[in-house]
């Protein structure tokens, strides 16, 4: 009798796993919805994104992955080799909230354009539940282009960004492959799809609804919380000197996982002197600011519109939405 094979994939304590992910999209109204929903006095929220469930993926995380110069060896966050050390790293993220709700949720954006996070959370023995929001796909696309270079991780212009490095900023747009990934591991009941449009419109029924899928009171909700809008983006005027910058400290990127991830890498230690001159210096020069609006060329809009209208066609079908119909007029 053949015996079925270990998955170090699948949690052995399922009662330690959330009841709900807000997995996406990236920049699509994720932070918000997480601010509202934590006020509410049944739920409770990790205050971090964790990335548990595709914490292996270079493509999810490249971020994640470290290169030891001295040795010339990788370090990454490898469940095959200490299943143990990932797991109760987990776990402990829960562990860390306080005055815990019934209800547990954690969100990380990077889950809707990962089929690997789909099959591993459809393997665990709890029926966790999925939030995913769409954005129209060429607003998200802009607002993921600001979010690298403010995070110093762009060092093209968003022309350049999409001519040499286009994966980085429209891959998670590609909402209806993702989705149709995800429906091949989870049952549609177990995923509520949002559009960020009509949460911004009327937060109030949408989150009406998002308390219908997770069975929550509603009423329980402070209406104030309805005003809440986190995460707003902040980005410097001189463009040209923020990817100066970034390419000069690109390497700087790996310091802010080094010491939060459960496999954590002692050689990097604390970032070197020169970065935090060079970062200190650029603050002064060109601070962050909510008064600029970056306003992409109508020649790029209408290219990335054009590509999306192609590939999420079929998209209102599959979610049973007016998305594409409304983002596309």
């Amino acid at each position: 009798m053949n015996k079925t094979q270990y998955n170090p994939w699948k949690s052995k304590q399922p009662e330690n796993l959330p009841d709900f992910i807000i997995g996406g999209a990236m920049k699509s109204g994720t932070t918000s919805l997480h601010a509202i929903l934590n006020n509410h006095p049944d739920i409770s929220i990790t205050h971090n994104e964790l990335g548990f469930f595709d914490i292996d993926s270079v493509l999810q995380h490249p971020d994640f992955n470290f290169y030891n110069t001295e040795n010339q060896t990788w370090v990454t966050q490898s469940m095959k080799d200490q299943p143990e050390l990932l797991w109760n790293w987990y776990y402990s993220q829960f562990a860390k909230i306080k005055n815990k709700g019934p209800i547990i949720g954690e969100d990380s954006t990077t889950y809707l354009s990962s089929e690997t996070a789909a099959k591993r959370i459809a393997l665990q023995d709890k029926p966790i539940k999925l939030i995913f929001i769409l954005r129209h796909p060429t607003k998200r696309v802009i607002s993921n282009y600001l979010h690298l270079l403010k995070s110093g991780r762009a060092i093209y212009s968003l022309e350049d960004t999409l001519r040499y490095n286009p994966n980085s900023i429209i891959r998670r747009s590609l909402y209806k492959e993702q989705l149709e990934n995800y429906y091949k591991h989870i049952p549609f009941e177990r995923i509520k799809v949002v559009l960020f449009e009509d949460f911004i419109q009327n937060k109030e029924q949408c989150i009406g609804e998002i308390c219908d899928f997770l069975g929550l009171d509603f009423q329980k909700l402070d209406t104030a919380v309805f005003d809440t809008h986190a995460n707003k983006t902040k980005i410097p005027k001189r463009i040209k000197l923020q990817l100066l910058r970034n390419k000069l400290l690109q390497k700087r990127n790996n310091y802010r996982y080094s010491i939060f991830l459960p496999i954590k890498i002692k050689v990097l230690g604390k970032v070197p002197l020169r970065y935090r001159m060079v970062d200190k210096l650029h603050k002064k020069m060109n601070p962050k600011t909510s008064d600029y609006s970056f306003k992409p060329s109508e020649s790029t809009l209408n290219f990335l519109d054009n590509f999306f209208k192609q590939e999420l066609e079929g998209l209102d079908g599959l979610i049973n939405k007016d998305a594409c119909s409304k983002w596309f007029k």
